[in-house]
């Protein structure tokens, strides 16, 4: 997996996010508000742009697919502390709700670590549409004040999203990328290959 010549210009866009994480803690470190912001926006954006590049040059793989989703998972924690930090009164306010969110979501993560010994990839609707959520949710806050709105839309997409990811896990025996939802997991021959 680490031989860099193998890997495209998705994976890369992948790895920025990933190499990008301790800069980010130091802008935080260095109570830096508006550069951090500014520099999580481009994060947010290479992960748009490196799941369009695969799909478009046609070099989607496994690895990236898990590239991307450990780049995701990196730049949404890093964005949750940017958050807790700069927004510190909003988190103590809505601490529970946010802790009930977050429960499903550690669920979610061990399930999958115990039955696959890594992360999902599956990069549902639902996942992308949450995703997009909470990087407006966080950028807005970040750039403005937190809207509470969109803060309640995002907890309600992100839990469907975490519900139906624990779904597909129980669907697939085997770690399988880019399943789309749960209506595509019960056509997918990946899934269905086992019961043949």
């Amino acid at each position: 997996m680490f031989t860099f010549k193998n890997f495209n210009i998705a994976d890369w866009f992948s790895f920025y996010r990933i190499f990008a994480a301790p800069f980010l803690l130091l802008l935080i470190w260095f109570d830096v508000q508006l550069l951090f912001t500014w520099f999580l926006l481009i994060s947010y954006l290479t992960d748009a742009i490196d799941g369009y590049l695969a799909r478009k040059l046609k070099i989607t793989s496994a690895r990236g697919s898990q590239l991307d989703s450990i780049g995701d998972q990196i730049t949404l924690v890093i964005g949750l502390i940017g958050l807790l930090c700069f927004e510190t009164n909003f988190i103590q306010k809505n601490l529970v709700l946010i802790l009930i969110v977050f429960t499903p979501y550690l669920l979610q993560m061990i399930i999958a670590y115990i039955k696959y010994g890594k992360a999902t990839a599956f990069h549902t609707y639902f996942a992308k549409l949450s995703a997009i959520l909470q990087s407006v949710f966080i950028l807005w806050a970040l750039f403005f004040s937190p809207e509470y709105s969109l803060f309640y839309i995002m907890i309600i997409i992100g839990l469907l999203e975490t519900f139906e990811e624990i779904t597909l896990i129980f669907m697939y025996d085997n770690w399988a990328s880019d399943v789309k939802g749960i209506y595509w997991a019960l056509r997918d021959k990946r899934r269905l290959k086992k019961k043949l």
